[in-house]
């Protein structure tokens, strides 16, 4: 069945391919798909990383990384450079607390080239969380939820109940509640929350990372995985505020130095 213009006459239905991408950019900037498609994206990259080698791992970063750049696609600019200064900093993180301290340790050894595509990709979780109708809706059940649900872990996590007396998790959790009650995106921190509880459970269960038990030079115990995780994001978050607006000017700049006819300007 053809579709019709406002004025009655047949329209030429998309070719395939146009009809492929615009289905991506739905499920990209549409919470109810993007959420969903990262959860079932996550579960099987990180079980699929658990199965190979470096090779096979350099492929799962390929694919984590065109995930971020197709996912960006939709946000505006300075959305854009919020999310690529939180893939920095938290990239400066990982390179801290993985390969100099060893808070952490990857599987191979290593720090996995999806991760910081992993951590955009966490990021716009949260944010399109925050987008959802229950989210725009309900934000004080969302963020009490949230709250109710890090101080449970946290709590549990000082008890032996878990395996391990989980300090470092709570002293991180006792931040992230601070900022779920007067942050600047209390909604956003609850989302980001919700899923890094997820990905921290499944990848220390399948092997992709372990926490160590001790901090090393502090000597406090921690979590596998800790439960204050999630709160590494607020200060991403903070940062993500405080340079993108730079980052972008950087950028116009640059665009227009390397415009045709620009030379001398």
């Amino acid at each position: 069945m053809s579709t019709l213009d406002a004025a009655g006459r047949p329209v030429a239905p998309l070719p395939l391919p146009r009809r492929l991408w615009a289905a991506v950019i739905a499920v990209l900037e549409r919470p109810r798909f993007f959420i969903p498609f990262l959860v079932a994206l996550t579960s099987l990259g990180l079980w699929l990383d658990s199965l190979g080698g470096l090779g096979w791992q350099i492929t799962l970063s390929v694919v984590a990384g065109a995930v971020l750049i197709a996912a960006c696609i939709p946000l505006g600019p300075l959305d854009r450079s919020r999310v690529f200064v939180v893939v920095v900093v938290a990239t400066t993180a990982e390179l801290i607390f993985s390969t100099l301290l060893g808070v952490y340790d990857y599987r191979l050894g290593n720090l996995p080239l999806f991760v910081p595509a992993g951590h955009g990709l966490v990021y716009l979780a949260g944010y399109r969380f925050s987008q959802t109708r229950i989210a725009r809706v309900h934000p004080r059940i969302i963020v009490g939820i949230a709250i109710a649900g890090a101080l449970g872990w946290g709590i549990l996590g000082l008890t032996d109940w878990l395996g391990r007396v989980d300090v470092a998790g709570a002293i991180a959790v006792a931040v992230l509640v601070v900022f779920l009650i007067i942050g600047r995106a209390p909604v956003l921190y609850a989302g980001v929350f919700f899923f890094v509880a997820f990905l921290e459970i499944w990848g220390t269960w399948v092997g992709t990372w372990v926490w160590h038990e001790y901090v090393p030079g502090l000597g406090i115990t921690n979590g596998n995985p800790p439960s204050g995780a999630a709160a590494g994001y607020v200060l991403f978050d903070i940062c993500a505020l405080a340079f993108a607006p730079a980052v972008l000017a950087a950028w116009r700049w640059g665009a227009r130095r390397l415009r045709p006819g620009s030379a001398g300007a």
